[in-house]
């Protein structure tokens, strides 16, 4: 096979890309299974008009590490257009944002998490779904409590998950 130098750049790129962006493999337990680690979310959420502010805390009960996750956030009212995030997090749609939290030894509790946002609308409730998307390859038997529904009212209260 002939490739000229321009197609073999791409070539080689594209495969870096893939090297770079597909995530490896987990590790297996000596049985075959994978490993197993229970991450938690703990945090609260307030709502005054116009804003929401979210604290939330990642914890790993182990067994094992997590080398890395992700938590989705969800709110029920549209965020406002512009907004300023921690380098952790991305905008993924209009309601909701990815945020990482990182690599999680096994017993331990991970850096907090604070969001200050603007809302595209004055709602008097709002529903934030907090979800789990990628825990780097662990298996979670507890999803529970990396999963929550929490109502907040616009009381300026805070309310606890």
């Amino acid at each position: 096979m002939n490739l000229t130098a321009t197609a073999l750049t791409t070539a080689l790129a594209t495969a870096a890309l893939l090297l770079t962006t597909t995530p490896a493999a987990p590790h297996t337990a000596a049985d075959g299974n994978a490993p197993e680690a229970d991450l938690a979310h703990h945090g609260t959420a307030t709502l005054t008009p116009g804003r929401t502010t979210l604290h939330l805390t990642p914890q790993n009960h182990g067994p094992a590490d997590i080398p890395d996750a992700t938590v989705r956030l969800t709110w029920s009212t549209p965020l406002a257009d512009a907004q300023t995030l921690p380098p952790a997090c991305l905008r993924t749609g209009p309601h909701s944002l990815a945020c990482r939290t990182g690599a999680l030894p096994a017993d331990t509790t991970g850096t907090p998490l604070s969001l200050d946002l603007r809302l595209a609308a004055t709602p008097s409730e709002l529903t934030l779904t907090v979800d789990t998307v990628f825990t780097g390859g662990p298996t979670d038997h507890n999803p529970d409590n990396d999963h929550h529904r929490l109502l907040v009212l616009d009381t300026g209260d805070t309310y606890t998950f």
